[in-house]
């Protein structure tokens, strides 16, 4: 099947060309005819197969179609960095350059979002919390949007966004396409959703929770006090491109960063303390090259589309299962191999026994000599052995000389 067996029109057909879009994902064969005939959608599919293009193509479309003034299409996204990659993303698809879009996040400057808003936009892309200040002080109306499109939905209506989620609902017609998509989706979140849609119809290209298939993914047990050592002994083992390195924390992610910059690496960082354009800046440089390893929080789980990156290391294992699945889908992407390294002490073992669950798959364990007690060796997903528990780990950490 193409492109143009899905309905898809002369100029949605020129974006994908122009793209490199031969063949669509399973993802894209199921979602854009239900888009394109108007109806509400939950999609489901794993990270980096092309579910911002599934609703983007037929929206572009549809609103294409007929000229109508105010808001039409209101995508929400949980991140700043996942609002401008959609907005990206549709820049490339829009090839018939109507139909504005707007992008509003926080950490941008909000006068400059209100007069971008005042020169006429079709599209706003956004994060709740600016979307909801934007409305608040009159600077946006929502009551003209004919579509709203909840991406990493399972985020959104978690019960840190459900609040804001709710008021924009108020805000936005009750007749209207919803559309939601994600990678990752309990049967919790799927019941909270359908109670906002009409007989959505629900897309899933591959079971709940998957990890991606092209992402080799291996476990390494380690005493905690030996984290940072068994992370510098990884990057020296492992040829990587480019890798993303997941701490739990803002502080975690700082120290790393500096930690790995002393220890010459092109390093740099990226979490809610960061400044929008530092954030940015982090992003453009890792997706040029100029830096290797990007030290993140979740924040960077969804929205960094990067297709060269060769490994993904959770220094930290993620608090909630469908963030391990989104941090290992920033690699493995656009049919390239990937590997997934995650460092495991002691008390991280249920956390991944959790994960191993909702993957529906077990996570090859292998103890590095130096860091177990034992010899190298792989051990399954067996608990970690008495000699693991309880060794007392002497190798310590250096840095070296910023410069030489």
């Amino acid at each position: 099947m193409n492109f143009s067996e899905l309905g898809l029109g002369d100029a949605q057909l020129r974006a994908c060309k122009s793209l490199g879009y031969t063949e669509p994902t399973p993802i894209q064969r199921q979602a854009i005819p239900v888009v394109l005939e108007g109806r509400d959608l939950i999609g489901c599919a794993e990270t980096g197969t092309g579910k911002t293009a599934a609703f983007l193509l037929p929206i572009i479309q549809r609103i294409s179609e007929r000229a109508l003034p105010g808001v039409r299409v209101l995508v929400l996204a949980p991140t700043r960095e996942l609002a401008l990659q959609i907005q990206k993303n549709y820049i490339e698809l829009n090839g018939a350059k109507n139909n504005r879009s707007v992008t509003l996040i926080g950490g941008a400057n909000m006068r400059t979002q209100m007069a971008h808003l005042r020169r006429g936009a079709s599209v706003v892309i956004a994060t709740p919390g600016r979307l909801l200040d934007l409305t608040e002080r009159g600077a946006l109306k929502l009551s003209t949007v004919e579509v709203l499109v909840l991406d990493e939905a399972d985020r959104m209506l978690d019960m840190g966004f459900l609040p804001a989620i709710r008021q924009v609902l108020s805000l936005v017609p009750t007749k209207r396409q919803t559309m939601l998509f994600s990678a990752t989706m309990s049967s919790e979140i799927e019941k909270l959703a359908r109670s906002t849609m009409k007989e959505p119809k629900l897309i899933e290209v591959n079971q709940r929770g998957r990890a991606p298939i092209l992402v080799e993914q291996t476990a390494y047990p380690v005493a905690q006090e030996s984290k940072t050592a068994l992370l510098l002994d990884l990057l020296e083992r492992e040829k990587f491109e480019r890798v993303l390195v997941f701490a739990r924390t803002r502080r975690g992610a700082e120290r790393l960063s500096h930690i790995l910059e002393a220890r010459d690496h092109q390093v740099n960082r990226i979490h809610s303390d960061r400044t929008q354009p530092q954030r940015e800046a982090a992003l453009r440089g890792f997706r040029d090259g100029r830096t290797r390893v990007l030290v993140a929080t979740d924040i960077a789980a969804r929205g960094l589309d990067v297709d060269s990156v060769s490994h993904v290391i959770n220094y930290d294992v993620p608090s909630t299962p469908e963030d391990y699945v989104h941090r290992i889908g920033r690699t493995g992407r656009a049919g390239n191999q990937g590997r997934a390294l995650t460092i495991v002490t002691p008390v991280d073992e249920l956390s991944m026994r959790a994960i191993e669950k909702l993957m529906g798959q077990t996570v090859k364990r292998v103890v590095l000599p130096g860091f177990g007690g034992t010899k190298t060796s792989e051990v399954g997903s067996k608990p970690f052995t008495r000699a693991t528990r309880g060794a007392v780990f002497t190798r310590s950490f250096r840095p070296r000389r910023a410069s030489r």
